[in-house]
């Protein structure tokens, strides 16, 4: 009974979790704030990244992720399958990171369904390039 699960049911084992664990997710709405308004962006064909580098942590793993997508792109259905290619397209391309970063990943606009490989080639060059621009100097709106 070798390489067989207990029940004896003959079915490969689940695959290992691949997904990103609650500390590399952007999950509050203060977190998301603080990227939008101190963050540098880049936009591409299928995305625009919003990307704010993190000072006190160290290496790919600490880089946290923020999906935002709008009704926009359609029904419920339609948005959740839009999240899963983008959280899945930073998985995979998160050991090419730069350092560590919080990241808001917000899909453009498309008819058409987006592909992986698209996301994928897409992420890192507007990575670099978001982080390549000087910080910009927001002004406070003083209120009345």
């Amino acid at each position: 009974m070798t390489g067989q699960p207990p029940d004896g049911s003959g079915a490969a084992p689940p695959p290992a979790r691949a997904t990103l664990q609650a500390r590399q997710r952007l999950r509050t709405q203060r977190h998301f704030r603080r990227v939008y308004q101190r963050g540098q962006r880049a936009s591409g064909q299928w995305l625009t990244v919003v990307v704010l580098p993190v000072p006190d942590a160290g290496g790919p793993a600490a880089s946290r992720l923020g999906v935002s997508v709008s009704k926009d792109h359609g029904g419920a259905v339609r948005r959740n399958k839009l999240k899963r290619l983008l959280r899945e397209a930073f998985r995979l391309e998160r050991h090419q990171l730069p350092h560590a970063l919080d990241v808001v990943l917000i899909p453009r606009q498309r008819t058409e369904d987006f592909p992986l490989a698209a996301l994928r080639a897409e992420l890192v060059p507007l990575l670099r390039r978001a982080l390549a621009k000087p910080p910009e100097q927001r002004r406070r709106r003083s209120r009345p």
